[in-house]
């Protein structure tokens, strides 16, 4: 899949900062050097050629791009394909505002990540975790109400954002659930979602580096926008993050992780050129 086109703005963009400075160099060389006339129409095609090889490289590069590295207002960010259980650090992983840990396939998906969390990586019972996330400092500040009418699932909820930290793990109150355990959001809530996090991560990450996931590219629905994508998605994770507080000191940073089967849905070439 070609995310890029082969004539997009970008790519002729970066093009021509090569062509600038290659045909910068041989006018430089023309000035001072005259060329043999029987060479001119060789060299001309030999530039032409390099020229094309150029542009045929950035647009191949672009559409292959698996990690770019970013730095906003001091920060460094990663967005990078990968297995954020693998990362170093702080791990972030979404659960619903309940923070249920209840994988049924009903309420948390097996196959979502935070239900892999649970069944791979909790190194204690789901018990304990329960406890632990009712005695979080952190999380306790942020109770909101009761949903007493609730059959399945835990009955507290958190406002969106929430974050309480476990080992090396910061798990968040990231959707909202409907009365059919669907996780939703509308793009409001969104927003809230993500201006808080970054707040709350700023004085919870204790000068590590946090990897976090795209927020939204797995079943969560977006109220309102059924089109939207990941790379929508990303931008406005990049963009909340901008406008935030929150600033990662060295050598702490930020890593985005996308799965290796949404890589094709995201174009790192043209967020790496908006920088």
């Amino acid at each position: 899949m070609k995310k890029i086109k082969f004539w997009d703005k970008k790519i002729r963009e970066s093009f021509l900062k090569y062509f600038s400075g290659i045909t910068g160099v041989i006018a430089a060389y023309a000035l001072f050097w005259d060329i043999p006339k029987k060479f001119k129409s060789d060299i001309g095609m030999f530039c032409i050629i390099i020229l094309c090889c150029i542009y045929f490289y950035i647009w191949f590069r672009a559409n292959h791009l698996k990690s770019i590295k970013l730095y906003i207002e001091g920060s460094t960010v990663i967005i990078k394909t990968g297995d954020i259980f693998s990362e170093t650090g702080l791990k972030v992983i979404a659960f619903n505002e309940y923070f249920d840990t209840q994988v049924d396939n009903n309420i948390i998906s097996s196959n979502s990540l935070n239900g892999i969390f649970i069944q791979k990586y909790l190194s204690c019972s789901v018990e304990e975790l329960d406890i632990h996330i009712t005695k979080c400092p952190h999380a306790k500040k942020h109770i909101t109400d009761l949903n007493n009418e609730r059959n399945d699932g835990k009955k507290q909820k958190y406002e969106l954002g929430t974050i309480c930290v476990w080992n090396n793990y910061l798990l968040t109150a990231f959707s909202k659930f409907n009365d059919d355990n669907e996780a939703q959001l509308t793009i409001p809530e969104y927003l809230k979602f993500l201006i808080n996090f970054w707040d709350r991560i700023n004085s919870i990450y204790a000068q590590k580096s946090v990897s976090v996931p795209v927020f939204g590219s797995g079943i969560t629905r977006i109220k309102g926008y059924k089109n939207i994508n990941d790379d929508e998605l990303l931008k406005i994770m990049l963009w909340t993050f901008k406008i935030s507080e929150m600033r990662f000191k060295e050598p702490a940073k930020l890593t985005i992780i996308i799965s290796k089967n949404k890589i094709n849905k995201i174009n790192l070439f043209e967020i790496q050129q908006q920088k």
